[in-house]
């Protein structure tokens, strides 16, 4: 869920503008997974944008304190939330440690890096949700060291049914700074596509695994 209309309006916007978030409903892009999308998203941008990335960590930290309060330690899930997780962890005062999709094959073969205690309370960065199975390794990962997990904070979530689902059933509470329905208002808004791109984008995200077949 969003935690703000303002933020999540504003964020749309900013991803927008730098181009974190493209939309080319006419020629798709092709995620890693074989889908074909309208849309794609790389919020490593934001990192080269000053007022951006401030604006990305003063929420974050806004978001955790208000739901949360402080906590122990902020995990970021490698490599796109390694920065902006630096970042809230810095603002907050708190450790930080990242988390490998897999442990290391060599040395001393660790999936999660830094240190973590028993029983710590641990908030999760992410820089983007999409079916969530990633974010959700890295949180099974975390309570694999017995740390308890208090919620995930990201900054964009395509909204997928069946991504809401996967994080209702692993009990983990997900906040994110916008969603797919406001980059989706904004972008109408503000002229980045017609209506006719608007259907487009909207078909996509009810079956984006069978979108191909469509395009």
């Amino acid at each position: 869920m969003i935690y703000d209309k303002n933020i999540a309006i504003e964020t749309a916007e900013l991803l927008l503008k730098i181009k974190a978030i493209k939309l080319q409903p006419n020629t798709p892009f092709s995620w890693a997974s074989g889908w074909n999308s309208p849309i794609y998203c790389d919020n490593r941008l934001t990192l080269s944008y000053v007022p951006i990335r401030n604006f990305i960590r003063k929420n974050f930290t806004k978001i955790i304190e208000d739901k949360y309060g402080k906590p122990d330690v902020i995990a970021g899930v490698a490599t796109g939330a390694i920065a902006i997780g630096v970042l809230v962890a810095q603002e907050l005062g708190v450790p930080f440690i990242y988390i490998r999709p897999e442990a290391k094959k060599h040395g001393r073969k660790n999936q999660i890096e830094g240190h973590l205690e028993n029983g710590q309370n641990v908030i999760v960065i992410e820089d983007l949700i999409s079916t969530g199975k990633s974010s959700l390794l890295a949180v099974d990962a975390i309570k694999a060291q017995s740390a308890t997990i208090k919620g995930m904070v990201a900054i964009f979530s395509y909204g997928f049914d069946f991504a809401k689902e996967n994080f209702k059933n692993a009990n983990v509470e997900l906040t994110t700074l916008s969603d797919y329905n406001h980059l989706l208002e904004q972008a109408k808004k503000l002229n980045y596509i017609n209506d006719k791109d608007l259907v487009t984008l909207n078909d996509w995200r009810k079956n984006p695994s069978d979108w191909n077949s469509k395009t």
